[in-house]
């Protein structure tokens, strides 16, 4: 990441409180390896950008995260997206993770510019707001967009160590001259996508009809399933799968989410799980 943000939408709270920010917007080249990812390709050729920091000497570069999955749970959110050169478009270059400011800018306040200072004074007046707050999940595994983005590097990367837990071996035979069909096959299947070992498509929601594993709708119809003789086997699989909790009998779960629904959410990097958020932790509603 270099010296400066996207000008994406300033309506968060940290561009207006207790200081208005009021960032100066530059027109920059669109770095080349944005258009490797996905979304690249409909960029414009300069995108808009401010200057957080002025060093007097070249900064080697920094960044919260990618932008991937950064922001999958409650307990996180991305502030500002990071202009750089070695990363996609998005990554994260100001965040928060539970009551941990993440602040991605290599430069000391000296030579920031004043509207950095300004956004800077105010992400340490907004993190105290979570004071006590830790963050709920730890990474277990990877953003399901990374399925889609492996997809399209196949022709790119030429050591294939690189893909063995994305796909498997024999995906990557049968599509090692059609990463345009491998990435159709992830595309298509965006909302099924889970891993085990490498990513795949879920196929056990696919016979049942539901067209998302992620959403509190799919977890309550399973919930459901599970007084269908036909098909409670399944659900209970997928349960076990997708939920963080565990519980024997149909009873025990429809107890469970009646308690919890309003705190339910999934989580890809939380390993691809339906988890909880605990009473009083929330600053606002799920839903």
């Amino acid at each position: 990441m270099r010296d400066a943000a996207h000008g994406g939408s300033l309506k968060h709270e940290v561009f207006h409180t207790p200081f208005e920010v009021n960032p100066r917007f530059e027109a920059w080249p669109t770095p080349g390896r944005y258009r490797d990812y996905p979304g690249g390709d409909k960029l414009p050729d300069k995108i808009k950008v401010w200057r957080v920091q002025r060093p007097k000497k070249r900064s080697s570069g920094s960044v919260v995260s990618r932008g991937w999955g950064f922001d999958d749970s409650p307990d996180a959110e991305a502030l500002v997206a990071g202009y750089n050169t070695g990363k996609e478009y998005g990554a994260v270059g100001v965040g928060r993770q539970g009551n941990f400011l993440q602040w991605g800018f290599s430069a000391p306040p000296s030579t920031m510019t004043g509207a950095g200072r300004r956004l800077f004074f105010n992400c340490i007046c907004y993190i105290h707001k979570f004071d006590g707050k830790r963050p709920l999940i730890r990474k277990e595994r990877g953003d399901r967009t990374y399925a889609v983005r492996d997809a399209m590097l196949i022709n790119k990367i030429k050591n294939k160590e690189f893909f063995r837990g994305s796909f498997t071996p024999e995906q990557m035979e049968k599509y090692k001259s059609d990463p345009a069909g491998l990435t159709k096959v992830y595309a298509d299947g965006f909302e099924l996508i889970y891993r085990d070992k490498t990513y795949r498509i879920d196929e056990d929601l696919t016979a049942l009809g539901l067209k998302s594993n992620r959403t509190v709708e799919t977890l309550q119809k399973l919930i459901e399933l599970l007084t269908d003789a036909k098909h409670a086997d399944r659900a209970r699989r997928l349960l076990q799968r997708y939920v963080a909790a565990s519980f024997e009998t149909s009873a025990q779960w429809q107890a469970w989410f009646r308690k919890n629904r309003d705190r339910i959410y999934f989580s890809d990097v939380g390993g691809y799980k339906f988890r909880v958020v605990p009473k009083g932790y929330l600053t606002k509603p799920l839903r």
